[in-house]
C-alpha cells in the first residue's frame, strides 16, 4: 500500500513539475529580466542532470517506504511525541516546518564544508538564472541532499502523505524561485516575509562571498531570518556564477560540470 501510494506521488510530482516547467519556461519568455542568452541552449547544458540523479532517486525512493513504514508502525519521530492525533491539519503544519528546517540546515552544510560544496558548486556556477537552472544539480549533491532528508524524515516521524504533498510544495517553490524574473519590490516585502522568492534566491546565486552565505531557505525564509543569514540585494548588484570559476568553457558544457567536483578547490572560497 505504502509503496503503491509513493509511486502516485511520483507520478502526480512528475506531472506537475513538466505542467509547472512549461508555464516558468513561457512566462520568463514575456516578462524575464531581460538577459542577453541563449536560453535552449543554456537549458540543453542543465537538462542531463535529470538523467544522472535518476538512479540514487528510484533506489532511495525504496528506503524512504521502509522508513516511513517503519517509523508508523513503531510511531517514532518527533510528531509521535506531540498531541497531533486527529489534528491532520496541525500535523502536517509540523510535519513540514521539521521538513524544510532541515532542508536550510542541509544548504548551510552543503556551502560549508568542502567536499559537499564542491558538489554543490555545480549548481551554483551557472551565469545565468533561468528555470532550467533548477535541474542543474549534481548526481552526487542529489543522493546527499536524499540521504539527509531520508535521516530527518526518520526522526521527524513524517508520514506519507505528509512528504508527498511537501514535496509538491518545494517543487512550485524551487522552480519559481529559480525564475528569470523579479517581483515588483513591494510586493516581494509581503511575500518574502514567509515564502522563497525570485528576489530572495537571486542574492544566494551572486557569485561571490559574502552574499552566496545567506538566503538558504528551501520553501520558508523564516530560518534565514531567524538565523541571521537574510541578507538583501538590488537586482544590478548581482553577478550569478561562482567566483573562482571565471571562464565559461568551464561552466557551459555538461561533460565539463559533471566532472567539475573532482577537480582540487581553490582555497580563496573558504
Amino acid at each position: 500500500m505504502e509503496e503503491l501510494l509513493l509511486r502516485d506521488g511520483e507520478k502526480i510530482q512528475i506531472a506537475i513539475f513538466f505542467m509547472l516547467f512549461f508555464v516558468g519556461w513561457n512566462l520568463e519568455n514575456f516578462i524575464s529580466s531581460g538577459l542577453d542568452y541563449k536560453k535552449w541552449k543554456h537549458a540543453f547544458t542543465n537538462m542531463p542532470f535529470i538523467f544522472t540523479s535518476l538512479p540514487a532517486e528510484l533506489i532511495l525512493s525504496v528506503l524512504f517506504v521502509k522508513t516511513i513504514a517503519w517509523t508508523q508502525l513503531h510511531h517514532f519521530g518527533i510528531v509521535y511525541l506531540l498531541p497531533l492525533e486527529g489534528h491532520p491539519v496541525l500535523l502536517f503544519v509540523v510535519s513540514f516546518l521539521l521538513l524544510d528546517l532541515g532542508e536550510y540546515i542541509y544548504h548551510v552544510v552543503a556551502h560549508k564544508v568542502r567536499p559537499l560544496w564542491s558538489f554543490h558548486a555545480v549548481h551554483h556556477s551557472d551565469k545565468v538564472m533561468d528555470i532550467s537552472t533548477t535541474l542543474r544539480e549534481h548526481p552526487g549533491d542529489n543522493l546527499l541532499r536524499m540521504l539527509l532528508t531520508l535521516l530527518w524524515v526518520f526522526l521527524s516521524g513524517s508520514l506519507f502523505w505528509v512528504l508527498i504533498l511537501r514535496q509538491i510544495i518545494q517543487l512550485f517553490f524551487s522552480l519559481f524561485s529559480h525564475l528569470n524574473f523579479r517581483l515588483p519590490e513591494k510586493t516581494d516585502r509581503i511575500v518574502s516575509l514567509l515564502f522563497n522568492t525570485p528576489n530572495f534566491h537571486h542574492v544566494h546565486h551572486h557569485h561571490k562571498l559574502p552574499l552566496t552565505d545567506c538566503n538558504y531557505g528551501d520553501v520558508l525564509t523564516v530560518w534565514d531570518r531567524i538565523l541571521g543569514t537574510y541578507r538583501k540585494a538590488k537586482a544590478h548588484e548581482i553577478v550569478f556564477g561562482v567566483d573562482y570559476y571565471p571562464k565559461k568553457v568551464e561552466t557551459s558544457e555538461f561533460k565539463t560540470l559533471f566532472v567539475l567536483p573532482f577537480r582540487k578547490l581553490k582555497k580563496k572560497y573558504f
